[in-house]
């Protein structure tokens, strides 16, 4: 909590330099309602002797997870001479790269996968053996994010450039008519950048905007763990398969980019219909940067769960189908999401709140590109025609 009131310090501070107004959100509108949520959860916590960090079932799937991302590429440089059986181990490592970028390193970055702040560190470092940074992740995600969820110029995550349009805020283009249609491509470059473009980029948007320190770290630092570890990744995962796998150079390439869009696909259609969806409401700052809500508040109206259901799913998934829950409360670890949930939707119907949930994976799916043609067609009120 230090960490995120430095960021928004810093944040402020760096806006207001741009002449822009910082994002505020109304501490007394609905404020009760989270005052009262969070006594439940933690009554529900204290009541049942449990902690709300990581048990014995995310300890073990958290070995599953890294055995499927490491086991078929062994096996695909060792054994595996088949070329279609070593496409298929490269799609199960690209299942097995989102599996540990939703069920460990997500948490861990959050603090939520240990009490012990080494072993966060550790486990949100994995994100690195992926592709990415866990600085910028920590900044992009737990903070920018779940913090200015939804709004224009603050959350990272509905920011696309000119490509896509996430927002009835953002500019509307000529192309955005298709692009319910193209998106699914860009989002299965979603590692790919990462990997190539996307952390050299905020890195230095970040030192700039002054909030790399807030990591208790430096720009020098920073930039130098994500050349090294991008060096060491390229080097295991791209050059050893074409010195070693006994298979022609180019099923290594069409398996590489097979790892790269089953992972990136795979992450964007659990993280893009939780809040680019017709039930989000896109909060808009008024003149002095205001938001008429609370903060808690703010993420009912803009975040939905999917496939509460799907226990299998959930489990896969990192329990990101209960994105309400873990926005409101990301220090959780994840494994006890479907508990709180109960809590969490008897609480905001209590308060007259919205608690929106899709019944299936395919419904979300099926709402986001809903949203995505919508947002392509008209400038505003999208979820509404």
């Amino acid at each position: 909590m230090t960490i995120a009131k430095s960021i928004c310090r810093k944040l402020a501070t760096y806006f207001n330099n741009m002449d822009v107004k910082t994002v505020r959100f109304a501490k007394d509108h609905n404020e009760e309602f989270y005052k009262e949520l969070r006594k439940r959860v933690n009554g529900y916590f204290k009541e049942k002797n449990i902690s709300r960090y990581a048990n014995a079932n995310m300890v073990l799937k958290s070995v599953f997870m890294v055995s499927l991302y490491i086991v078929p590429f062994i096996l695909m440089l060792t054994v595996v001479s088949n070329p279609w059986l070593s496409l298929l181990m490269w799609i199960l490592m690209g299942c097995g790269m989102a599996g540990v970028g939703l069920s460990i390193m997500h948490d861990a970055n959050h603090g939520a996968y240990s009490k012990k702040e080494w072993v966060n560190k550790m486990f949100g470092f994995f994100i690195n053996f992926v592709g990415g940074s866990d600085v910028n992740w920590r900044i992009q995600h737990n903070v920018l994010h779940h913090t200015y969820t939804n709004v224009d110029g603050m959350d990272e995550d509905i920011n696309a450039g000119a490509i896509l349009r996430f927002s009835p805020h953002q500019k509307r283009l000529k192309a955005h008519r298709f692009q319910q249609y193209y998106a699914w491509f860009f989002y299965a470059l979603m590692t790919v950048s990462w990997f190539l473009v996307k952390d050299y980029n905020q890195i230095v948007r970040y030192k700039n905007m002054g909030l790399i320190s807030t990591q208790g770290t430096s720009f020098r630092r920073a930039i130098t763990i994500i050349i090294a570890s991008k060096i060491m990744y390229a080097s295991i995962f791209f050059v050893l398969p074409f010195i070693f796998a006994p298979v022609a150079w180019y099923i290594v390439l069409i398996g590489i980019i097979l790892m790269q869009f089953t992972a990136g696909l795979t992450l964007a259609a659990i993280f893009q219909p939780a809040h680019v969806v017709p039930t989000s409401d896109f909060p808009k700052p008024d003149e002095s940067g205001n938001i008429q809500a609370d903060w808690a508040v703010n993420q009912l109206y803009n975040t939905a769960n999917f496939a509460p259901g799907a226990r299998l799913f959930s489990w896969y998934v990192g329990g990101l189908n209960y994105q309400v829950e873990h926005h409101l409360f990301p220090n959780i670890c994840h494994v006890h999401y479907r508990k709180i949930s109960k809590i969490v939707k008897e609480t905001a119907i209590e308060y007259n709140l919205p608690y929106y949930s899709y019944k299936t994976f395919y419904r979300a799916l099926s709402e986001h590109t809903k949203m995505l043609k919508n947002l392509g067609r008209y400038d505003d009120a999208p979820g509404l025609h």
